[in-house]
């Protein structure tokens, strides 16, 4: 990737680099630990021992199909359009990814396009059900004993949309306060956290999904839902809502990545490979501008990090 290129679309993300390198900033802390992780993940996915013989890519190549889990309420990264077809930023890198796993195992793949939902995700990939998953899933440890992940594809925060005017303008404001999480989420354990954190008291609603509670926040029923920073602006302006903000506060870092199945390196080598291929030959710049340029939140404070490891080398 060209670095002037780099610089065009980030704009902004060049003082982010140098704030990042003398962490001078308030979230140092947790920037230092999104670096680590990255970095792990990234060597992580880069080593390889021995092919099983009944991996993945067997069956993959036998069955001339790649099946491929894909979640409706992620916007920008994973959601249907008006004709019902996948589409997102990570939906646009797994179709990446099916097109150079034709080209590794030399053999046409027919995508077979899985629904998922937060619940039934982690069940598509731990029973078979798909080869991978296309969404905004957070890499996490307690994740990764039951599934792999490939290498980063992005990386964003949890954050709280409120509706302006209320009075609201850190996360300190929501204090005696009602916030929605989606159960089970990675933005719910953190809302928790950064409450006990902050010695604050909050009513916690929990929602099945992101739709539910964005629609209960649009009818008053809440103060703020708390979710992807990305993901919220993205639905919010999918749903018409006027006159809401996200709080500045990053409540979490949230590496997103594709979801594989646990322990079968030959195929994460595979998807990591395509990844690589996308970030080196700038396609990345593309695919940023297209869906998540326009959502209203300015640079993402990691793009650049995610970038640069991105591109792994041959």
């Amino acid at each position: 990737m060209k670095r002037r290129d780099f610089i065009t679309l980030l704009g902004g993300a060049a003082a982010e680099w140098a704030e990042w390198r003398a962490f001078q900033t308030r979230g140092g802390a947790v920037m230092r630990s999104a670096i680590s992780a990255l970095a792990g993940l990234a060597l992580a996915g880069s080593f390889a021992f021995a092919q099983p013989s009944d991996g993945r890519l067997k069956i993959i190549h036998e069955t001339a199909t790649l099946r491929i889990a894909y979640r409706t309420d992620s916007r920008p990264f994973s959601y249907v359009d008006a004709q019902g077809r996948p589409v997102g930023y990570t939906i646009e890198l797994c179709e990446r990814i099916a097109r150079s796993l034709e080209a590794q195992l030399s053999v046409g793949l027919t995508i077979k396009w899985v629904p998922v939902d937060e619940r039934t995700r982690f069940d598509a990939i731990v029973n078979d059900t798909a080869d991978m998953e296309c969404g905004s899933t957070t890499v996490s440890l307690s994740r990764m004993k039951i599934v792999d992940f490939s290498s980063v594809v992005f990386a964003d925060s949890t954050g709280v949309l409120v509706k302006s005017g209320k009075g609201l303008f850190i996360f300190d404001n929501m204090a005696g306060k009602k916030i929605g999480v989606v159960a089970g989420t990675t933005n719910a354990r953190a809302v928790r956290e950064q409450l006990a954190r902050r010695n604050l008291s909050a009513t916690l609603v929990e929602f099945q999904d992101r739709r539910e509670g964005i629609a209960a926040l649009g009818r008053g029923d809440l103060d703020g839902f708390a979710s992807d920073k990305f993901v919220l602006l993205a639905l919010a302006r999918a749903e018409s809502l006027q006159d809401f903000m996200v709080l500045p506060d990053d409540l979490s870092f949230e590496p997103f990545a594709i979801m594989l199945p646990r322990g079968d390196w030959a195929f994460r080598l595979a998807v990591n490979t395509a990844l690589a291929q996308v970030f080196r030959s700038g396609e990345i710049l593309g695919l940023y501008t297209k869906y998540l340029a326009a959502v209203g939140l300015g640079v993402s404070n990691w793009a650049g990090v995610v970038f640069m490891f991105g591109g792994l080398p041959e």
